[in-house]
């Protein structure tokens, strides 16, 4: 199996790249913003109780999701060749659940894959979404919310990607380019695994 971790900043293109190598591999992409809301549509057990959470503006406990996730690899199990998890983990003990869950179901991450794109970069990018975008996210549209999202998503994923460079699976990739080259990069990564 290949299970992949994806990182890059807000406008990094990770959430381009995760469909594309999804589909090139035979990988089902997980994002945990659409497994909460798949499960709180379909009012689960887990997707009532993370609501709850949501509801007053609290993080849902890392529990919660990783019991979501479970159910996601277990349901996928046998139809992929591995996953890729776009959005998680954002801490270094959610990563450490992870791996126990992986370890769980016999399988381990393969790589952690990280975008690599200059904050200035990603506040263009965005900023450039937002004006194209028939109904732009409001913190897309202001240069200071961006920055501090690049800022917070610095803080989070650095404890994760020193967790995986210590059991050499980190590879950091430049995020610049066409959509073409940055997945070109990615493949012959995934690639070099086999």
């Amino acid at each position: 199996m290949i299970n992949l971790i994806l990182f890059g900043p807000p406008g990094s293109g990770k959430g381009t790249q995760a469909i594309k190598l999804a589909e090139a591999f035979n990988l089902y992409h997980i994002s945990t913003g659409d497994l909460f809301r798949n499960e709180i549509s379909n009012e689960t057990p887990l997707g009532l109780e993370a609501k709850k959470y949501m509801n007053k503006g609290e993080l849902v406990p890392d529990e919660v999701t990783i019991g979501m996730l479970s159910n996601k690899l277990d349901e996928q199990a046998g139809k992929v060749n591995g996953f890729i998890f776009d959005g998680f983990p954002r801490t270094e003990p959610q990563a450490e659940a992870l791996d126990k869950l992986l370890d769980l179901k016999n399988t381990a991450i393969s790589l952690v894959l990280a975008l690599e794109v200059a904050e200035d970069e990603i506040t263009k990018r965005i900023l450039d979404r937002a004006k194209q975008a028939a109904n732009p996210r409001a913190d897309d549209l202001d240069e200071n919310i961006i920055r501090n999202r690049f800022q917070v998503y610095l803080k989070q994923t650095a404890q994760v990607a020193e967790h995986y460079k210590k059991v050499n699976k980190f590879m950091a990739l430049n995020g610049v380019g066409t959509i073409d080259e940055i997945f070109d990069a990615l493949k012959a990564a995934i690639n070099n695994l086999k």
